[in-house]
């Protein structure tokens, strides 16, 4: 009995190690598990946990958008967890808004997210049927104005209603405006392209009518600009200036018509 007990107790310090080990590696196993299980669980009843709540939201490049108008857009809640969180998701949400043509996500361990934008410009105002809108140089709305219009944007009075040729003819035009820096150096710029075609297209440029019909348009404003020194040498009331010919601008007085 007494060789037995011996044998006995030897076989049981020899086993006495290896149950430690197994005992902190099954912890190990456990409690990543444990975390996980009352994760799922707290999520289901609607509690959130985060291991890294976002606590800071670091918007860049944005002029036209305020952090909070942007904060809006991305749709990111209050400590929601930054690991969790798809970057990806984040951008494609925030570039269904016209404003935003470009974003960039990056997160920022352990509790901030940095959002990098480039907005939209606005490039003229859609006046339709007297309400005015923010455009951008592909026509797209950016937002309803809801004060006068600004003086250094050309206005266009046309639409995709009035015609989509009409409508695009009128943003080529105030292209060529923008590029020569027309409207920024007039009290008011104007496109009438609301028309039956684009040969009926015209300008108003400080309450002056100018005919100047479909394209070329680079090229017919040179002429206008060459005797525009000439027309206020004269001082004469016109009536409106016709740039529509090839090789010739029409000026024509109230009373009557100089060529």
């Amino acid at each position: 009995m007494k060789t037995m007990y011996i044998k006995k107790n030897k076989r049981s310090s020899a086993q006495h190690i290896p149950m430690r080990v197994y005992g902190v590696s099954a912890v190990l196993l456990v409690l990543p598990l444990a975390a996980w299980l009352v994760m799922n669980y707290a999520g289901g009843i609607g509690i959130r946990i985060s291991i890294f709540p976002v606590k800071e939201v670091v918007f860049s490049g944005n002029k036209h958008l305020s952090p909070g108008e942007l904060e809006t857009i991305s749709g990111i809640k209050q400590n929601e967890d930054l690991l969790m969180l798809s970057t990806k998701k984040t951008a494609e949400k925030m570039l269904l808004s016209p404003w935003i043509k470009k974003v960039s996500v990056r997160k920022d361990f352990p509790e901030r997210l940095l959002i990098n934008i480039t907005e939209a410009v606005p490039f003229a105002i859609l006046d339709k049927d007297g309400e005015m809108s923010l455009i951008d140089e592909r026509g797209n709305l950016l937002e309803k104005m809801k004060t006068d219009p600004v003086p250094f944007l050309p206005i266009i009075h046309a639409g995709p209603a009035d015609g989509n040729e009409n409508f695009m003819e009128a943003l080529s035009l105030a292209r060529i405006i923008r590029d020569k820096e027309i409207a920024t150096e007039r009290t008011r710029v104007e496109i009438l392209a609301n028309g039956k075609g684009p040969e009926e297209m015209s300008l108003i440029v400080d309450n002056l009518l100018i005919k100047i019909g479909r394209g070329d348009y680079e090229r017919k404003l040179n002429r206008l600009f060459a005797i525009e020194e000439e027309i206020k040498k004269r001082a004469v009331a016109l009536d409106h200036i016709d740039l529509r010919f090839a090789n010739r601008v029409v000026v024509k007085p109230i009373n009557e018509v100089i060529r």
